[in-house]
């Protein structure tokens, strides 16, 4: 991990960097394992300004920036999920460029920080069956729980194993 990396919580302003993050990412996260079409519809419903707004006002998303240089490569967003000690990841991503270096690593374990510093002991998430994240987060410690499929509206679902790590 290179030594000018930095995290910062995100607020409102950060709305748009977010967005211009995803429309980057996503398309080489899930092009191969989306049609076009769904992934465009996708970052439409969670990436609009009017959908970050309401997850970070509305729906308690914590997000946090990470950047380096003080240029925004990644971000990630997390909250509780009203079950004692569990929290939710909803968000992990890192510029295609910059992937493969610890980042990922280093994001994760800032959020497992903050998730034990607000009394968190398990940290939940989804990933796409077919995404090669999943290896990631088992080396971080995540094993699946389950299997569901989310729908999404436009009869879209996402197709994702439900994981668990101890904090």
């Amino acid at each position: 991990m290179e030594p000018s990396l930095s995290f910062r919580f995100a607020d409102l302003d950060d709305i748009n960097t977010i967005g211009f993050l995803a429309q980057q990412i996503w398309p080489v996260t899930y092009g191969e394992i989306l049609s076009s079409i769904q992934l465009d519809y996708m970052l439409k419903l969670f990436y609009n300004p009017a959908s970050l707004r309401k997850q970070m006002t509305e729906d308690k998303h914590q997000f946090v920036m990470v950047e380096e240089e003080d240029e925004a490569i990644g971000f990630a967003s997390w909250s509780p999920t009203g079950e004692p000690g569990v929290f939710k990841l909803h968000k992990l991503y890192v510029l295609p460029g910059r992937q493969g270096k610890g980042m990922g690593r280093a994001i994760l374990n800032f959020i497992i920080d903050d998730v034990r510093e607000q009394g968190g002991s398990i940290l939940r998430l989804n990933v796409n069956r077919y995404n090669k994240a999943r290896q990631f987060y088992e080396k971080m410690g995540f094993a699946v729980v389950r299997e569901e499929d989310v729908p999404i509206g436009n009869n879209y679902f996402m197709n994702d194993y439900v994981m668990e790590a101890p904090v």
